[in-house]
């Protein structure tokens, strides 16, 4: 049987960095603190995010928040990966990045449709917890199998997003936008991929709490972040597709 150390996944937040090293058995990774790091970054994500909506109402041009925060994101992701130890300050800064990306990408849906930006909250709590629900009663079970196809999945759409963003710096739009029935099925498929990577992050939880190294609640809460983000994203992206068509 292989080591679970030995699995692959796209999302940056559960490479093998995780099962190198001995914790320190007196100060090792707790469920609590991973919940409290969670609601703070959640929590200044929140903040920039009405703050940058609230320069959109000004008439201030939130574009390059919306590029900024996104590209900003990624550098953070990619230094987090390889400097582990540098995630206490690192993590709330992704939360200020993403905070501006979504401030920014959703100040535009919500200037034409006031309301989805808070249904699609609500609606990413709810898959939140029901996917909470169903990993904790064992109805859904992370095996290998499973782990594989989420982890392809997950990096398979974010290659053609990649490829679509590049394509788009020259004019070139893809059919992932727009409100074609080939995007709208694009954007369920992320969403419903989006939705199953949590399952990655409580598994990951539940096998090493109390035994990774305390810093390391900050890379779990990094993985948190990163499903939460895109998963309400793509929510966001699908209400406003089906309000726009119907």
């Amino acid at each position: 049987m292989q080591k679970l150390s030995n699995y692959k996944t796209s999302n940056p937040a559960f490479s093998n960095y995780f099962w190198e090293n001995s914790p320190d058995t007196s100060k090792t990774m707790s469920v609590r603190g991973i919940i409290v790091k969670s609601m703070v970054c959640i929590l200044i994500i929140s903040i920039i995010t009405a703050f940058v909506w609230k320069l959109y109402d000004n008439g201030t041009n939130v574009r390059w928040f919306t590029i900024g925060g996104m590209l900003a994101a990624i550098v953070i992701s990619i230094v987090i990966s390889v400097r582990q130890h540098w995630a206490n300050f690192l993590v709330p800064l992704y939360a200020v990045a993403k905070g501006c990306f979504l401030g920014g990408f959703s100040a535009f849906i919500k200037a034409k449709f006031p309301e989805l930006p808070f249904q699609a909250i609500g609606v990413t709590i709810v898959t939140f917890f029901t996917i909470l629900v169903l990993y904790q009663t064992r109805i859904i079970i992370v095996t290998k199998k499973l782990r594989s196809v989420i982890v392809t999945a997950a990096f398979s759409i974010m290659i053609v997003y990649l490829i679509s963003f590049v394509l788009s710096l020259f004019g070139i739009k893809t059919f992932i936008w727009g409100t074609s029935w080939v995007a709208i099925v694009f954007n369920i498929i992320a969403a419903i991929v989006a939705t199953f990577t949590l399952l990655l992050d409580f598994d990951y939880i539940e096998k090493h709490k109390n035994k990774a190294d305390k810093y390391k609640e900050w890379i779990a809460t990094w993985g948190l972040l990163v499903s939460l983000v895109w998963l309400y994203t793509e929510i966001l992206r699908l209400m406003r597709t089906f309000a726009i068509k119907f």
